[in-house]
């Protein structure tokens, strides 16, 4: 079982995104813990933010006071809304957030059924909760409810599937939340020294990554761009812009993790294990591109072709799933290098069995960005830099007219 936990200055957003499932009968309300009771049991976003607003109104300091988890068990698991139920209560009473008014969600719009909880991160005085190590305390209660409720593990999962993280199934719906399931502890944990190592890394879970320049409004802009792959490599549903996922995914973090990697990776020596392993693979393996996939992936290792039009693999990248450090082949040892292995497999092997990476990056005309194919091509992606427009829901605005007004009354007494 697996929690994703999320924060939000936007309480009308976190409930219009569950009120709206519920509405498509994908959802349904299965428990609320200090919520107040409509009369006829039907949870509005109205009766909702009613319940929420004292605690806002108290708040002073908490940029995010919005707290929103997904509780996904494994799809194999089987459990009734009972069950969910008394889940979604354990967890919130062990992350501490148990005596806040919290409403539970089961959603049931794709095969792997889960929760959503929308609660806050203050409590009745505007105190923020203690939320210090969350992300270790959070897997602590998983594995405990997994042990009292007999789940699968989600550690004995990621085990089957080969990688430490699952990836992205584009079938299985609500890819924006798949998609940052992976980035987020990808660049959290992993090392890499560039863009296309990086890209090359999140390619083994079925995502893609493009770096997007330009121009809007007069204004420069440098972005990322994320979207799901299909198991040919190929671009599936629309784009979704790296602030989306938080500031953590986006250019100016990824480069300050590509300089922090070159410090790690030179202080504690990743490289000269990686050397040896796949050295040992290709004596054993010789020219059998198949094998050696095959051996490094016992070792906990991807490998990456890059392969142009005509089949010829021009580069080569190395994934250490254990290390979580990313090389390209020629950063490693001129043996390593994509002219090798070109010349060891693909004379036997074509078209190759390895993903396969797109091989022309997107790129932008700096002075006249919307009359560039590209633009076309990815339906209007280069919209997602412009400002954000402001909601046009007439009750969030009424909502947050309504909070204002009485924050400043409070201020004036």
């Amino acid at each position: 079982m697996i929690a994703k936990i999320s924060s939000s200055n936007t309480l009308y957003g976190a409930l219009a995104y569950n009120q709206n499932k519920v509405e498509d009968a994908h959802a349904k309300v299965i428990f609320a813990n200090r919520m107040i009771e409509p009369e006829d049991g039907n949870f509005d976003i109205s009766t909702c933010l009613l319940s929420f607003e004292p605690y806002l109104l108290a708040n002073k300091r908490t940029e995010k006071p919005v707290l929103h988890v997904s509780i996904n068990p494994d799809p194999q698991d089987k459990l009734s809304d009972e069950q969910l139920s008394e889940i979604a209560q354990i967890y919130m009473q062990k992350m501490g957030y148990g005596d806040q008014p919290f409403i539970v969600y089961k959603h049931e719009d794709i095969e792997r059924k889960h929760i959503h909880i929308v609660s806050l991160r203050v409590d009745e005085t505007g105190k923020k909760i203690n939320h210090n190590f969350e992300y270790r305390r959070s897997m602590d209660v998983c594995r405990e409810l997994e042990q009292q409720y007999g789940l699968i593990p989600a550690d004995q999962k990621q085990r089957q599937d080969g990688l430490p993280l699952k990836p992205v199934k584009p079938e299985n719906g609500d890819v924006k939340h798949q998609i940052a399931g992976v980035i987020r502890p990808i660049v959290r944990d992993y090392h890499f020294l560039s863009l296309k190592e990086y890209k090359a890394l999140l390619s083994v879970y079925h995502i893609g990554m493009e770096e997007v320049r330009g121009e809007a409004k007069g204004k420069p802009y440098q972005g990322i761009v994320y979207f799901a792959l299909n198991d040919k490599g190929e671009k599936v549903g629309h784009p979704f812009k790296s602030s989306l996922f938080g500031k953590s995914v986006g250019i100016e973090a990824l480069e300050k993790r590509i300089e922090k990697s070159a410090e790690v990776i030179k202080d504690k020596g990743l490289k000269d294990r990686r050397k040896r392993v796949i050295s040992a693979a290709l004596r054993s393996c010789g020219n059998n591109r198949s094998d050696f996939v095959k051996s490094l992936s016992k070792q906990g290792i991807s490998v990456i072709f890059r392969e142009n039009d005509d089949g010829r693999i021009y580069g080569a990248t190395f994934i250490d799933h254990q290390q979580k450090c990313v090389f390209n082949g020629s950063r490693l040892r001129k043996e390593f290098s994509a002219n090798v292995f070109n010349d060891l497999f693909v004379p036997q092997f074509h078209p190759a069995t390895s993903p396969i990476l797109p091989v022309s990056p997107m790129s932008f005309d700096h002075q006249s960005p919307e009359n560039h194919p590209a633009v076309t091509a990815v339906s209007g992606l280069f919209d997602f830099f412009s400002p954000a427009s402001t909601a046009d829901d007439f009750e969030e605005q009424a909502f947050i007219r309504r909070l204002k007004r009485k924050k400043k009354h409070q201020k004036r007494l």
